[in-house]
């Protein structure tokens, strides 16, 4: 009988000690979806990663449950536990809903932003710089990330920022920006320059005007995605 070929998701897993907390065992598997190391529909084979985490079943599917709850895995009584999938019409509503709370902290953050915050939004855009000029698609997708992050966090509106954050997790498994040919990424990086711009010089106006475009554009980005990859599902459920 030949060696049992261990899953996507249990090949990413960083190697630990047996008997790993909970809270390791947690952060790791949210770790693996949210890199995009185990892409949505993937299996999570509940016994694979307690063996690899020298642990019984019961903290793995407490973490899972967690991730569930974070909207980040799937389970169905047939069909065990998979890394959460959406619809194309989800992942759209949810760029929507990352737009609104995006505007709503850059319209505080623009006011109490200091030299810091300046400093980590040039950082930011910086390494997004570097992955468009070495083409680099998953260093692209990250450093997106960190630096719509950098606008938003000097609102430093904790509830706000962590639904923000939230709606951004659970499009992470698609790596949707990771998916996004040159022409359109560049069109997309042209837009992080026009909003670092703006909210260095404190312009409330032209920030809201900058962001307001890059997010049509990632409209248009996000609805002409293929849709044959296996990564969505067809029908809400």
């Amino acid at each position: 009988m030949p060696p049992r070929r261990p899953s996507v998701l249990v090949t990413n897993l960083a190697n630990r000690d047996p008997g790993s907390s909970q809270t390791v065992i947690l952060e790791e598997l949210r770790r693996v979806i949210l890199s995009g190391g185990a892409p949505p529909g993937t299996p999570i084979p509940v016994d694979e990663v307690a063996e690899h985490f020298g642990v019984s079943r019961i903290p793995i599917r407490e973490s899972l449950k967690t991730l569930i709850g974070e909207g980040l895995v799937d389970h169905r009584a047939n069909a065990g536990y998979t890394v959460a999938r959406l619809t194309v019409d989800e992942l759209e509503e949810l760029y929507l809903v990352r737009g609104v709370l995006e505007s709503a902290a850059h319209s505080v953050a623009i006011t109490l932003a200091d030299e810091a915050d300046d400093a980590r939004a040039r950082a930011t855009y910086a390494a997004l710089d570097r992955s468009v000029l070495e083409d680099d698609l998953t260093a692209y997708h990250r450093e997106s990330r960190n630096f719509h992050l950098a606008l938003a966090s000097p609102c430093r509106m904790q509830r706000l920022l962590h639904m923000f954050e939230s709606a951004w997790n659970i499009t992470e498994p698609v790596q949707p920006m990771s998916q996004v040919g040159t022409p359109a990424r560049l069109q997309l990086h042209l837009g992080h320059r026009d909003m670092l711009a703006a909210f260095l010089a404190r312009d409330a106006a032209a920030l809201k005007a900058a962001t307001d475009r890059h997010n049509e554009q990632l409209d248009t980005v996000i609805a002409a995605l293929p849709t044959d990859t296996g990564i969505f599902r067809d029908t809400p459920g």
